[in-house]
């Protein structure tokens, strides 16, 4: 997904729109920073995805076949390498919008490609984004949940205290988020390279014991398990997935890293940590079948579990960390795109924007993953939960990778549908396969992201049926200016700016301001923010003047669906262009609507009211356009939608 990891100083690039410039940061330092915040996910998928993938290759047997072993661990290596290596390193990573990668971020891509038609493109994007959500909430309490689960080899009278020290953790993760994670990132990366060494070396001698199981390199061994196994293949590789979520990530955080640092991470330390520790686990089951209970810790020596279990949890709080910074960006990307109503935005750090804190996000995200580590238990019955989210999203993003291809690189449409068909039918059969899952968890995500896709949906056909209505009571603004022009009322000393959403009638504001107080200023603004389907905007395109009239001029401010808008940061680039102001003898006229439910509308009654109730959950437009409070007046009126 498209997602704001929380990052560093010395990791943040600035992107050039190809996603390879940066600031000073050095590669290595990018390289270092990629491994920490891109890779905490899938680094820590060998806590669990071999283990879950062999039981269900065995059929619940408690012992593992050499055979089952080998036939699994070809499939998890050459996912690893088709999914994530030939999908995303090498072809995904180059389809950036202005730099920035990510769901959303092609979804605007690929509408601009289309143009007029692209409403499939946003069912798609609502798709994809509601999906993430399901993963956000999955991901910490899985990954915690696995981590803690190594203490009950320690000793069998630790397993009371799994599901206590997973919420402890889970509850300290979700309280500092407020405080921001810039520090705790500066951790991330180092954090991360100790994991992956780690996990490689402990599997080394376990592959030197059983050198058999680089058998499993062959591609061949997939496709007979496959072949030969039926129905438990099939339900195999829903658990076989399980080694390749986390991928998204790479795409998500093409903006932060750039393209080099995020393949060099990839291809010369994590995919190798990753299939030696597959390896090593893969080894230590045909050595010992009943090692399927913990493969990933049973590789260590006893002095080296609690250590480790101390790693694995802070390597998994990582991963979670990670998830949820990408929840908060993938949310302001959503209020920006119009698919979700105004949240309270506080920014963490003064130096990077892409640092954020949305507080009513982390308290929903909070209550869900504990929700889930209290219902489930255990890592083996939640990760029946986790494989539907993220397959339904890489479906998602290979078919809009084909718009993006086929549109924007001006590929032929058989070319592009050569090159995507292969893995979305790949995307699609582990979709299925997990789809499976769906009476033994998989319902979690299904109905989380339906629930999300319903109120974006709402949300975006409700403001477009007002948006619609209000157009039709509202005066041309072209009109009323030439009127006043005509028969000016009483002027006052200063400017008033006027906010709308609509740039060619008056606002609502204005016009109440004349009916009620009969006086205009002496200048004038009609001020209109616009969300481009860029991810960030240039300042020479920020400010667009033009002059209505001597006392009225429009002005459109854009600002890309990655940033925040700032208004009055934005109007000192106005200023340079001329237009004469002090901020202090300004006043912002904003309009606030008061909603009621209509006898016939363009939806449903439940609809409207459900609309309704999130125009009022909506953060006050003051606080998030960042206006100053003391210079705001807000005028009132009735709407019926």
């Amino acid at each position: 997904m498209s997602s704001e990891k929380a990052i560093s100083a010395a990791e943040t690039p600035a992107g050039n729109g190809h996603g390879e410039a940066h600031s000073t940061a050095t590669f290595k330092a990018l390289m270092l920073g990629s491994i920490g915040v891109v890779y905490g996910d899938i680094g820590t998928s060998p806590l669990y995805a071999l283990r879950e993938a062999v039981v269900a290759a065995s059929g619940g047997a408690a012992e593992a076949t050499p055979q089952a072993v080998l036939g699994v661990l070809s499939l998890i290596l050459w996912a690893l390498i088709v999914v994530v290596t030939l999908k995303y390193v090498v072809i995904l990573l180059r389809a950036d919008n202005n730099g920035e990668g990510g769901t959303l971020a092609l979804m605007a891509l690929a509408q601009r490609a289309v143009g007029k038609g692209g409403t499939a493109i946003v069912l798609l994007g609502i798709i994809s984004g509601a999906l993430f959500y399901g993963d956000a909430v999955i991901t910490p309490a899985l990954s915690v949940l696995s981590a803690i689960e190594g203490i009950k080899l320690v000793t069998a009278t630790f397993e009371h205290y799994v599901v206590p020290l997973t919420v402890i953790i889970l509850v300290v993760l979700f309280a500092v988020q407020s405080r921001g994670t810039a520090r705790v990132a500066a951790f991330f990366g180092p954090v991360m390279c100790v994991w992956f060494a780690v996990i490689a070396i402990a599997a080394l001698p376990q592959i030197a014991r059983h050198p058999e199981v680089l058998l499993a390199l062959n591609p061949l061994l997939a496709v007979s398990f496959m072949l030969h196994h039926g129905m438990i293949g099939f339900i195999t590789l829903g658990a076989v997935f399980l080694a390749v979520t986390g991928a998204e990530a790479l795409y998500a955080d093409l903006g932060h890293f750039g393209k080099r640092p995020i393949q060099t991470a990839w291809l010369f330390i994590v995919l190798p940590s990753l299939a030696v520790n597959y390896l090593g686990q893969g080894a230590l089951l045909i050595a010992d079948p009943k090692a399927i209970e913990n493969p990933f810790f049973l590789m260590f020596p006893d002095w080296a579990l609690i250590p480790m279990v101390a790693l694995a949890a802070a390597a998994t709080v990582i991963a979670s960390q990670a998830v949820i910074t990408g929840a908060y960006s993938l949310t302001r990307q959503a209020i920006q795109l119009g698919l979700m109503p105004r949240f309270e935005i506080r920014h963490t750090s003064e130096a990077h924007s892409g640092q954020i804190y949305i507080p009513r996000i982390n308290m929903l995200l909070f209550i869900a993953v504990i929700l889930l580590v209290v219902l489930f238990r255990s890592s083996s019955a939640l990760a029946s939960a986790y494989g539907i989210s993220v397959t339904g999203t890489m479906v998602v993003t290979a078919m809009m990778g084909f718009v993006v291809i086929w549109r924007v690189w001006k590929w032929s449409p058989v070319a592009a549908a050569a090159l995507i068909a292969p893995f979305l039918f790949l995307d699609l059969t582990f979709l299925a396969a997990n789809l499976l899952k769906v009476f033994e968890g998989g319902w979690v995500p299904l109905v989380l992201g339906g629930i999300v896709m319903l109120l974006m949906y709402t949300w975006r056909r409700g403001s477009r049926l007002l948006f619609e209505k209000s157009r039709k009571l509202e005066f041309p603004l072209a009109d009323l200016v030439a009127m006043l022009e005509k028969r000016p009322p009483q002027r006052v000393p200063g400017t008033a700016v006027f906010l709308t959403s609509d740039p060619e009638c008056a606002p609502t504001a204005l016009m109440h301001s004349l009916k009620h107080y009969k006086v205009l200023h002496e200048k004038n603004v009609i001020l209109t923010i616009e969300t481009a389907p860029a991810p960030r905007i240039d300042d020479a395109e920020r400010v667009r003047m033009e002059q209505l009239s001597e006392t009225f001029s429009r002005v459109t401010l854009k600002f890309g669906f990655m940033e925040s808008p700032n208004v009055p940061k934005t109007l000192a680039i106005a200023r340079k262009l001329g237009w004469q102001f002090d901020i202090m003898s300004t006043s912002f006229f904003l309009s606030r609507r008061a909603l009621k439910p209509a006898a016939h509308s363009g939806m449903p009654r439940w609809q409207d009211l459900l609309f309704i109730r999130l125009s009022r959950s909506a953060n006050d437009a003051t606080d998030y356009f960042q206006i100053p409070t003391g210079r705001v007046v807000e005028v009132g009126t009735q709407v019926t939608i």
